[in-house]
């Protein structure tokens, strides 16, 4: 305990002189006292280190073996092998050094067997003309072969060759074309024998009745076939035929008799104007009257609906008013094509005078595919339009243009939530953009309202009215 007091005691006051300055004394050394428990005072015990056990020795009695190799040394090596090779036998040295001989003659080769060997074309000697006089070339054109001839007939004339059946007959000669007395030509064989015949053969009385013939033309045998004319080409000498000129007159166009042409209003765009067609429904309740739209700055087409008990009397005052009318219509559910054609002569007997059919903004006419696709044949044989509501892709509109019925997709229903005066001039003006982008113009739907009037007469006055043709509907669907 005391030990460790007075390192301590040193070891500070070792500290002390080395920290002073210079020229002090050193610091006066002070004993502390360690307190028991507080690890100064510790020691440190020798003991024995306790080192790790060695390994055993592996085992190496069951382990294969390598032989080291043999030494490489020349002990094997026998006398041959060591003996110097002997020198190459080159020949005669005189021998080698003369030309070899070239046989010239015949540029041959003789080789000693019996296979046949060619002369070699480079070691013949080309042949020089001894003068200019010797050279012959020949400017006639090349001539087809002669037919060979068998050996017994060659030596033979023409004659001999006939009588001795060979199979060179002698040839004929060739008839001369000759005019006649008449003037007409003829084919006349000069031989004496084709003239002997002609000569013999007794001359036919003419007939005064029967038809003079002609003799046929030179190198053909005439209009013999039945059914069969020659001498269709022109030839040198013979008059020029008549060239009949036929009028081709122009086919009348037939006069479309159905209710689109019957029943459309007379329009005119000369400055070739984009389209667009308003339609407002007229189901029966609406306050505004005829009166009031009678004054209206452009067209209007008025759709009244067929389960109207009015829808007859309002399409008369309409259509005598100068507006275009359309029967608004709709199949029930799960309608049939039976159901849809009777429905169908029903609505054309209420609303004679419309020119098109409107698809209703209940059931409509697309809830059932069979009724739909019955309405083509109805009505292209009526001629009536057709006026559906947007669905997709339209596929129920492009199959009824398809069949050849004027048809068309509405653009947009402009008023059908409601939409105050501002909303509806906003909407008249995207139609105009569309119909301004496209040629075959759009429809706009609306309904009697004071709104939809109020907001189609202040429109009617901006510029971008004027930018597009406001039209009946049937002018939009002849265009479709």
């Amino acid at each position: 305990m005391m030990t460790g007091t007075l390192v301590s005691g040193l070891a500070l006051g070792t500290l002390s002189v080395l920290s002073g300055a210079p020229g002090e004394a050193p610091p006066e050394a002070v004993s502390l006292e360690v307190p028991a428990g507080s690890g100064f005072d510790l020691r440190r015990e020798d003991a024995e280190a306790d080192l790790p056990a060695a390994q055993r020795a592996p085992e190496v009695a069951g382990v294969s073996q390598v032989a080291p190799p043999a030494p490489d040394d020349s002990a094997g090596i026998g006398a041959v092998e060591t003996a110097p090779a002997a020198a190459p036998e080159t020949g005669d040295v005189a021998a080698l050094a003369e030309a070899p001989t070239v046989a010239v003659e015949g540029a041959g080769v003789t080789v000693e067997s019996d296979d046949p060997v060619l002369p070699s074309p480079q070691g013949t000697p080309p042949v020089v003309p001894s003068s200019e006089g010797a050279v012959a070339v020949s400017t006639d054109p090349a001539q087809p072969p002669a037919p060979a001839a068998d050996e017994e007939s060659a030596g033979l004339s023409a004659p001999e060759r006939a009588e001795a059946g060979s199979i060179f007959p002698e040839e004929e000669p060739a008839p001369v074309l000759i005019p006649d007395a008449s003037g007409t030509e003829g084919v006349t064989d000069m031989s004496p024998e084709a003239e002997a015949q002609a000569e013999a053969a007794p001359v036919p009385e003419a007939d005064a009745e029967a038809t003079p013939k002609t003799l046929p033309a030179l190198g053909t045998i005439g209009n013999r076939a039945e059914g069969v004319t020659t001498n269709r080409l022109p030839s040198l000498g013979a008059p020029a035929p008549e060239v009949v000129e036929s009028v081709v007159e122009p086919e009348a166009t037939p006069e479309v008799a159905g209710a689109l042409a019957r029943n459309q209003v007379a329009f005119d765009n000369p400055e070739g104007k984009p389209l667009m067609a308003i339609i407002l429904m007229d189901d029966g309740q609406s306050p505004i009257g005829i009166e009031a739209l009678q004054s209206f700055p452009y067209p209007l087409n008025f759709a009244v609906d067929v389960d109207w008990s009015g829808a007859a009397a309002a399409a008369e005052r309409y259509r005598a008013a100068g507006f275009e009318v359309l029967a608004m219509a709709d199949l029930p559910e799960g309608a049939r094509p039976e159901d849809a054609e009777v429905a169908m002569q029903a609505w054309f007997a209420q609303v004679p005078q419309a020119v098109a059919v409107l698809e209703g903004t209940s059931t409509g006419l697309q809830s059932s595919r069979e009724a739909t696709a019955q309405l083509a044949p109805i009505l292209k044989e009526s001629g009536h339009g057709l006026v559906m509501h947007p669905n997709g892709l339209n596929t129920a509109q492009k199959l009824m243009a398809r069949e050849g019925v004027p048809s068309a997709s509405l653009f947009r229903d402009f008023d059908g939530q409601g939409q105050n005066a501002a909303a509806i001039r906003r909407f008249l003006d995207q139609a105009a953009m569309r119909a301004d982008q496209q040629e075959d113009g759009v429809i706009m739907l609306g309904r009697l309202r004071a709104d939809t009037i109020s907001a189609l007469l202040l429109w009617g006055l901006q510029d971008r009215a004027a930018s597009v043709a406001l039209a009946p509907v049937s002018a939009v669907l002849r265009a479709e």
